[in-house]
Parts: C-alpha cells; sequence; structure tokens
C-alpha cells in the first residue's frame, strides 16, 4: 500500500516536471549574439532569455526571423551601372543579410499603430501607410554601420518576430 503511494507521488512530480519543461520550451528561447549589429548594448557571445510573443513595445529587444533578400544573391536582369550612377548610390553599410531562416537581434523602433518612421528608415520612405500595419515591426540594430535591418528591408512582416529579450543570461 505504501509503495504504491510513493509510486503515485512519484509519478505526480515527474508529470509536473515534464509539463513544466514543455510550458519552458514553448514559452522561453535562449539565443546567442552573433555580430556587432547591437553594440554597443549586445556584443558578439552574449547570451539573452527571450520570452516567445509577438506582443512588442518600442524600444525593446525583440528577436525576429530574417527576412529573404528580395532578389537573393543575384543581380537583377538589365542592372548594369555606369560609373557615374555607380558613384551616385549610397554608402551601404557593411553589414550583410544572413540566409534566410536565421533569428536576428534588433531593436524595436516602431510597432503596430506608430508612425511609419520615413525619416530613419530609407526602405520605408515609399510605403502608402501612415502607421506601421498590424502584425508588423520596424527594427534597427543599436550599431547602424554593422546592421542589416529594416532600413534594407523594410517591415518585419507579421509572424515574422520570435519573441522579446527578457534578460542577458550570465553564464
Amino acid at each position: 500500500m505504501r509503495a504504491a503511494r510513493i509510486s503515485a507521488g512519484v509519478s505526480a512530480g515527474l508529470a509536473a516536471v515534464a509539463l513544466g519543461a514543455l510550458w519552458i520550451r514553448r514559452n522561453l528561447l535562449v539565443t546567442t549574439v552573433n555580430g556587432r549589429s547591437m553594440e554597443p548594448t549586445l556584443r558578439a557571445g552574449d547570451r539573452l532569455l527571450v520570452r516567445r510573443t509577438d506582443r512588442v513595445r518600442a524600444g525593446r529587444i525583440v528577436v525576429v526571423r530574417a527576412p529573404d533578400p528580395p532578389l537573393g544573391d543575384r543581380e537583377p536582369a538589365g542592372a548594369e551601372l555606369t560609373e557615374e550612377e555607380a558613384a551616385a548610390l549610397p554608402v551601404v553599410p557593411a553589414a550583410a543579410p544572413p540566409p534566410g531562416g536565421r533569428l536576428l537581434v534588433k531593436r524595436a523602433v516602431a510597432v503596430p499603430g506608430d508612425p511609419v518612421p520615413r525619416d530613419a528608415v530609407p526602405a520605408l520612405r515609399e510605403v502608402p501607410d501612415e502607421v506601421v500595419p498590424p502584425g508588423s515591426l520596424v527594427v534597427l540594430g543599436d550599431n547602424p554601420s554593422a546592421s542589416w535591418d529594416s532600413r534594407e528591408y523594410g517591415f518585419v512582416r507579421p509572424g515574422g518576430c520570435v519573441g522579446v529579450a527578457v534578460r542577458r543570461l550570465r553564464l
């Protein structure tokens, strides 16, 4: 009789641990910063605890899915430029887009309902929206010279936000 109670207690304890582990896996993520785009706030190798959510406030550090570059690695047909046309192009930051499917750590600067920050984000200067659309975000790296962010690709579209950084982990 006593062994049956102990066995039931152990089973209940294991079930609670399994449910807790499942909750943690569904709601939290640990990610490592790679690159210089968030310096000086975050450095390469910093680890972040991230709460999985798409509810974001402006100013928060977020983890988003990297959008695919619009043209991949190919140049569009007829994109050959003269030297004068090439010299007139704006200087592009040294940051290159990561391959699609990777995660980016950035700062949310505008969330749904906020005015579109056209002055700070060249890729959004011609969008017809006056405010950031539902489910979308505008994200920037803290180090603009080393960041591939909304300045190049525009909005992070609905479903692109993985979560919000809760804290830096000290290991």
